[in-house]
């Protein structure tokens, strides 16, 4: 088979690997558009139990990036100068950059090499292969150039964001709530390597106006940010890393597969940043690509009917909750009228995907100590 994988991030990386492990004789070209070292954002997030998918199909992969990840068992929200503790919600990162110099190890193995600095950008090079896969992201080549076909949609959230790093170590996920003069600030933010962390801050659209960032140049946007969560920072600085605000795009393909071509990864979908799913969906896109492949290796439409049908309940799931969640953010500035306890109570519920009883049992310290505080002011 010959096959031609656009994109070499995490989704792309990781087929090109289980189609050579697989089938050493495939003919394969896996290209990417940035030099090796390049990329966006800083750390990724999984959530604790994320990974048992790939130790299940993948042991030594699993071996390889499982030790290099921090992990911890809980997450905390910060909202008026308090600090509310959900246990039993554990979550594991590593640097966005580590992750994929892993996966390109594990490349190397099988005899892949990555051609990096190639730009795809027109639609007669995805011609001459047995399978063109987009794993190209969300502006994706491979998907514009059929859109109509995998009937893309594409919504962008009114919120901005703006991804950064700090040296400071944060002990959990921590989402902290902050409020000026010009409205009001979220970040997110946990460690992804022993003395680094990602930092990203979220504020909505009267509020970035009311700032001026719209007049504000990268070192100043990043200096007021600082200063907006001067306290949660402990006096380490921000680094910046392609640090732009951007408005998180939600992105659906009513089909997946168009001919020949398939989409996985952010190609296909999105999910939005705060249940952290991206990157676990873009390696559970690619072991499911291959497995669909090795069962119908007869009739390359069988496989791909195979892999949509298979994927595309489980991934309609959970980026409906990812929706819910983003929604939520959406309004945050009003979830911030309420105290610290009753935000995170909201906070915890956001996806829909977490029921009282479910609750209860992930995380009784949080629900006794809400429990104890609804007594008090009720």
């Amino acid at each position: 088979m010959k096959v031609l994988i656009v994109g070499a991030g995490p989704a792309g990386s990781y087929l090109a690997y289980l189609l050579a492990r697989r089938d050493p004789g495939i003919e394969l070209r896996l290209v990417e558009q940035n030099p090796a070292d390049s990329t966006f954002g800083f750390g990724v997030v999984f959530s604790d139990r994320a990974l048992g998918f790939l130790r299940e199909d993948d042991e030594a992969t699993h071996e390889l990036i499982a030790p290099r990840m921090q992990r911890w068992r809980d997450l905390s929200i910060q909202h008026r100068g308090e600090r509310v503790v959900i246990d039993g919600i554990g979550f594991a990162a590593i640097g966005r950059l580590e992750l994929l110099r892993l996966l390109h190890r594990r490349l190397h193995a099988v005899h892949v090499q990555p051609e990096y600095r190639r730009v795809v950008d027109d639609v007669r090079e995805l011609d001459g292969y047995d399978l063109v896969v987009g794993a190209d992201g969300v502006n994706s080549f491979v998907r514009s150039a059929a859109e109509a076909e995998f009937g893309t949609a594409i919504e962008h959230l009114r919120n901005r964001f703006a991804w950064y790093g700090t040296t400071r170590r944060f002990d959990t996920l921590s989402q902290t709530f902050v409020s000026n003069e010009a409205g009001s600030f979220n970040a997110h933010h946990y460690r992804y390597a022993p003395q680094m962390s990602t930092f990203i801050v979220e504020c909505d659209p009267r509020t970035w106006q009311r700032a001026g960032f719209s007049d504000m140049g990268e070192a100043e946007t990043r200096a007021y940010c600082e200063s907006v969560f001067a306290e949660a920072l402990d006096g380490h600085p921000l680094v910046a890393n392609k640090s732009v605000w951007r408005r998180f795009p939600k992105l659906w393909n009513e089909r997946w597969h168009v001919g020949n071509r398939v989409l996985i990864g952010d190609a296909q979908r999105t999910a939005h940043f705060s249940i952290g799913s991206g990157t676990r969906l873009a390696f559970e896109d690619a072991i499911a690509l291959d497995r669909s492949l090795a069962e119908h290796a007869d009739s390359l439409p069988d496989a791909l009917a195979a892999f949509e049908a298979h994927r595309k309940p489980i991934v309609r799931k959970l980026v409906d909750a990812a929706n819910a969640s983003a929604d939520w953010y959406e309004r945050f500035g009003e979830h911030m009228r309420h105290d610290p306890w009753d935000l995170a109570w909201h906070y915890v519920q956001r996806s829909g995907r977490v029921d009282l009883d479910r609750l209860r049992r992930v995380s009784p310290l949080f629900v006794h100590g809400y429990e104890q505080h609804a007594k008090g002011t009720a």
